[in-house]
């Protein structure tokens, strides 16, 4: 699939990460070669020797009313807090914008795991009788997206997307898709995880600790969507543009190249590039990606299954007005995703 957009404009992003709130502190990070990451402690299964990126100095409070934030599970309070960022930063005034014309997208690879360990947890001790009504509507991966619904009042699309590494770039795609329809004039998109112990121990078990959940890491990176014409008519600042959005499901065996390829294509006229997922173990797309300027988060801020929307969201931090980028991410088994972006205002 390889689809040019040439109507959907990026009005504002934002971050929560171990690094700490929006795009500048991991920028700085990135600049001086310094990571957020922290040692695993010692009594979770298999930690010796590795780092993850815990977002220790978020506080849930400082963007939600205490009463609520006790109703969220971990990932719900990091997708609110950093859609709201989000869109103070996109200057959206929610009490002038129709809210079934604003929606989410979110990717999410392991929220309410934390939530539907202790809900489960509770019945295994104590039988129905220990189960937590306050529990179970967190248990759910869309749990966040319809959390950060509520909070800001979006009534537009709300969907969840669970794609392992993809995760937040299906999420994009299918924003932009809702306002290529016409379905929504705004959308939130990017991605939401959290990170405990036991999803470490899980990986453990798996024998994949050391692999795919190396340098693990939680946090929410969210972007703003919206059509061009809106854009222009609210008389905001216009802080980039999506070009094109390829996506190739597989790379079979003998015909790498060919996918390669046509994931690739155009990008002699890139500026920037982030790396996301697994897309280092992916030898053909390393190659052709040498000569170019990137960046890779993983060992800055951590890793997981939706932290791509964080990598889309210092990538347009970055890019100067003129100036192009590409997010690439990749699953072990497949989707491979090449988002194109272009800085500033097209006018």
């Amino acid at each position: 699939m390889n689809n040019a957009l040439k109507n959907i404009v990026i009005t504002g992003y934002s971050s929560v990460t171990a690094a700490g709130v929006g795009a500048d502190p991991i920028l700085d990070l990135l600049a001086s070669g310094g990571s957020a990451l922290s040692p695993v402690p010692e009594d979770v299964p298999g930690s010796f020797g590795q780092f993850w990126g815990k977002a220790n100095s978020f506080k849930a409070t400082d963007f939600i009313a205490p009463l609520k934030a006790r109703k969220m599970d971990r990932c719900s309070q990091l997708a609110v807090a950093a859609s709201g960022l989000a869109l103070k930063d996109a200057e959206i005034d929610l009490k002038s914008i129709a809210p079934e014309r604003i929606g989410i997208a979110l990717g999410c690879g392991f929220g309410g795991v934390a939530n539907s360990a202790e809900f489960l947890t509770g019945y295994f001790n104590g039988g129905v009788n220990g189960l937590s009504p306050m529990l179970f509507p967190n248990t759910v991966s869309n749990a966040p997206a319809s959390n950060a619904s509520i909070e800001h009042g979006l009534k537009g699309p709300n969907v969840t997307l669970v794609q392992r590494f993809c995760s937040a770039e299906s999420a994009f795609m299918m924003a932009c898709r809702f306002i290529s329809e016409g379905r929504a004039d705004i959308m939130l998109t990017g991605g939401a995880d959290d990170l405990m112990p036991l999803m470490m121990a899980g990986f453990a078990a798996a024998g994949q600790l050391r692999s795919y959940a190396s340098n693990f890491g939680e946090g929410s990176g969210i972007l703003v969507l919206e059509s061009y014409q809106h854009a222009v008519r609210r008389g905001v600042e216009i802080k980039g543009m999506v070009e094109r959005i390829s996506m190739v499901g597989l790379l079979p065996k003998g015909d790498e190249q060919e996918g390669v390829g046509r994931l690739l294509a155009d990008t002699r006229f890139c500026d920037l590039v982030s790396i996301s997922g697994t897309t280092p173990s992916v030898p053909l797309i390393m190659q052709d990606i040498l000569d170019y300027r990137s960046f890779n988060l993983s060992s800055v801020t951590g890793r997981s299954l939706a932290m791509g929307g964080v990598s889309m969201a210092v990538l347009l931090a970055s890019l100067k007005k003129g100036q192009n980028g590409i997010h690439l991410s990749a699953s072990p088994e497949g989707p491979y995703y090449a988002i194109r972006f272009s800085g500033g205002n097209p006018v």
